[in-house]
């Protein structure tokens, strides 16, 4: 096992990893830009190094400043934690090449996967259902045309590389079909320096369904069921749940064992999610792959009784899982919701600054994942979620009526917050039933 581990990350997930580390007997060091000199999950740290100043291209993004504070600490491993280097590929091969462990998968999966173009030809080897459309890369807008007609519109066109909605168009037509690739093409290139784009048939009306995987290196790969996410505004997750309201077990069975035949088929270990589109006659569709773990982890969690972290840390130190697939099984229901420091009523304005006052939650199956305090400034300089409320209880109806109380009792000021639309979800009649899709919280809850 590591003796000593880099948390290459910041927020609630860097303090996630130190909670799973010191069980496990593992020192941790934290690296923090001049935004975070004051987070409260430094203290927990047994050692904390500055790696630069706020904007994450300094800090968060630097791979030589992470690199030296791993060898200047003398870490055993990297603990990427979501977003900022946590999927790239580049940044566990400098890892691996300094001696030091990446926990993720390693960089042949990662370059297997990465890529939707590449993925989705691995999916159609593994068998694994795929959205009609392009066989890869859209070089002829004309020819683009022409497979448009083939499979019919609405289509969606895709950035190959990257994710959270960048450089994503939905066209209705020729003339909106044109100009989308190009948009697309563009937002792709400034985002992810790719801008290799893919058409597929526009799933209407679509679920979004994704598995929680996780293999080891010594060919064990298992799945930990299913989250729903299709709570989404701007393709940006507000609501996850497990299980899925709308899977029958036939489906969800299929739907799972089919992830794990994938993440076979392109030798990875570690934990990852299989993201799927699901259609209104419960038909899946492979979306992508996240090579990592996921913001909603704690939804697995919470039915499964399994950490994550604490998993994936075992994994990269070489030990088989602790677990086998028949072991793994879904106990009540699980719903987390993103609480953003964001204003509902101005078009979801960003709100940074101090949090005066904080009155948490708390009860039977009440959970929060957070780093923020009474007192705690709010840096404008990153993503703009300030914790996770995560209820499990033993039916669905009972989790919906749960949360619904616990985000009653949340009070934060002077901040803005997302609790008001999260309530106003709780409380929705078609959400109650399962009777929505991707675009329902822009087209009914946001709808002027």
């Amino acid at each position: 096992m590591f003796q000593k581990i880099l948390i290459a990350n910041r927020g609630e997930i860097a303090l996630r990893v130190i909670r799973a580390c010191k069980e496990l007997g593992i020192r941790t060091v934290c690296v923090y830009s001049t935004a975070d000199k004051d987070a409260a999950y430094l203290k927990l740290a047994d050692e904390a190094v500055c790696i630069g100043e706020a904007p994450a291209t300094d800090s968060y993004l630097n791979i030589p400043r992470i690199i030296a504070a791993a060898e200047v600490t003398d870490v055993d491993a990297i603990h990427p934690g979501y977003g900022f280097l946590a999927e790239n590929a580049h940044f566990a091969e400098v890892c691996r090449s300094c001696k030091i462990e990446f926990i993720g998968p390693p960089v042949s999966a990662m370059a297997a996967i990465g890529d939707k173009v590449a993925c989705k030809k691995l999916a159609k080897k593994a068998k694994v259902p795929t959205v009609p459309g392009s066989d890869g890369e859209i070089e002829d807008e004309d020819k683009a045309v022409r497979l448009c007609r083939e499979i019919g519109y609405p289509v969606i066109i895709k950035a190959a590389a990257g994710g959270g909605g960048r450089g994503m168009r939905v066209a209705h037509n020729e003339v909106s079909l044109r100009a989308g690739i190009n948009q697309a093409r563009l937002e792709a290139e400034k985002a992810f320096k790719n801008s290799t784009v893919f058409i597929e048939k526009y799933i209407q009306f679509g679920r979004h369904v994704e598995v929680q995987v996780i293999a080891d290196q010594h060919g064990n790969a298992v799945h930990l069921w299913e989250r729903d996410c299709t709570m989404q505004r701007r393709h940006q997750k507000l609501v996850e749940e497990s299980p899925s309201p709308i899977l029958d077990q036939k489906t969800r069975e299929e739907l799972c064992a089919s992830a794990v035949r994938l993440i076979k088929a392109a030798g990875y270990y570690n934990a990852g999610t299989v993201e799927y589109i699901v259609d209104e006659n419960r038909n899946f569709y492979i979306l992508e792959v996240n090579a990592r773990i996921q913001v909603e982890h704690p939804v697995t969690e919470m039915v499964t009784g399994i950490d994550l972290i604490r998993e994936q840390i075992r994994v990269a130190a070489g030990l088989p899982l602790s677990f086998k697939q028949k072991d793994i099984v879904q106990r009540g229901h699980a719903i987390e919701v993103r609480i953003n420091a964001e204003d509902p009523s101005r078009n979801f304005a960003p709100s940074p600054g101090m949090i005066e006052e904080l009155r948490l939650p708390g009860g039977l199956g009440v959970r929060w994942d957070s780093h923020v305090y009474s007192g705690y400034r709010i840096p404008p300089n990153y993503d703009s979620m300030i914790g996770k409320l995560i209820v499990h209880r033993a039916t669905r109806d009972e989790a919906i009526t749960t949360m619904k109380r616990a985000l009653s009792e949340f009070h934060v000021s002077p901040v803005r917050t997302t609790i008001p639309l999260q309530l106003q979800i709780m409380d929705n009649e078609q959400f109650k039933k399962g009777q929505v899709d991707t675009g329902f919280v822009e087209r009914v809850l946001l709808a002027k």
